[in-house]
């Protein structure tokens, strides 16, 4: 006889779906452990192992590494021409396509003529010199080339402008000239704010590369910061003296052009 009896149904279970998301959550959580594992390593320690390696692949014959994977791996160039970008370190492709910007080639040959130029000056302290996206910035200490509260520059710095002015003579870029103060008001005879010192020290400048070594007034913008773009914090004596400057930037043409480019009405 066929027992005819209904089984009773089965409750569904609706909360099947905790156990998917308890696994969602473990490997969220555990991708975040590793990536935060990765962002605590030792550095130095890295970099050590960089060099290691970098060292034994550019001496891959000496240390028993085959020629063969010391090229695939980014090894020395050889004669001909073989090896990668990874020769150059972590993003070492990267690395060369930035080298090879315009904005930095445009510059980059003036960059290493006032570098070795003004090389002594540079260890005294006295000038700056660094490659910028806006251009070349030559740094001039307040210290070294104008007295405290004035815009007369030292007759003894003259031979240092004449080495930038050399420099400046080989491009045809516009250049800026930027006064900047720390942040100490003044209030003179002569000087209102350090808006109106900023100010006279730049057209000093520039009175002096045009007066006494023959560059263009037109290639020229004056520009007074007072104490509104410092480079260091001002409430040490070490950071008001970096702030106290004079800036002569090689504008670079690159980036004008491409600032112009935006400028222009779509048509």
């Amino acid at each position: 006889m066929i027992d005819r009896r209904r089984r009773p149904a089965e409750h569904e279970n609706h909360e099947r779906w905790l156990v998917s998301y308890a696994d969602f959550i473990t490997l969220l959580f555990a991708f975040f452990v590793v990536m935060f594992a990765s962002s605590q390593t030792d550095r130095s320690k890295a970099k050590q192992i960089s060099e290691a390696v970098e060292k034994a692949l550019a001496n891959g014959k000496s240390v028993g590494v085959p020629p063969a994977v010391a090229k695939i791996l980014g090894g020395t160039i050889d004669d001909k021409g073989q090896g990668n970008a990874q020769m150059r370190g972590p993003g070492g492709a990267q690395k060369a396509a930035a080298e090879a910007r315009p904005d930095v080639l445009e510059l980059a040959p003036s960059l290493k003529s006032l570098s070795k130029d003004l090389e002594q000056e540079i260890k005294e302290g006295k000038v700056e010199v660094n490659l910028e996206t806006r251009g070349l910035v030559i740094s001039l200490k307040q210290a070294a080339f104008f007295p405290s509260g004035t815009d007369t520059i030292d007759p003894s710095t003259f031979s240092i402008v004449g080495k930038l002015a050399g420099a400046l003579q080989q491009v045809t870029n516009p250049l800026q000239v930027e006064g900047h103060t720390d942040s100490v008001p003044i209030h003179s005879a002569r000087f209102r704010s350090n808006w109106e010192l900023s100010a006279a020290r730049s057209i000093a400048m520039m009175e002096l590369l045009a007066e006494r070594f023959g560059i263009d007034r037109q290639r020229m913008i004056i520009v007074g910061f007072a104490d509104t773009a410092p480079e260091m914090p001002n409430d040490t004596p070490e950071g008001r003296a970096t702030n106290r400057r004079v800036n002569i930037v090689i504008l670079n043409k690159y980036v004008l052009g491409r600032a112009e480019a935006v400028k222009e009405p779509r048509r």
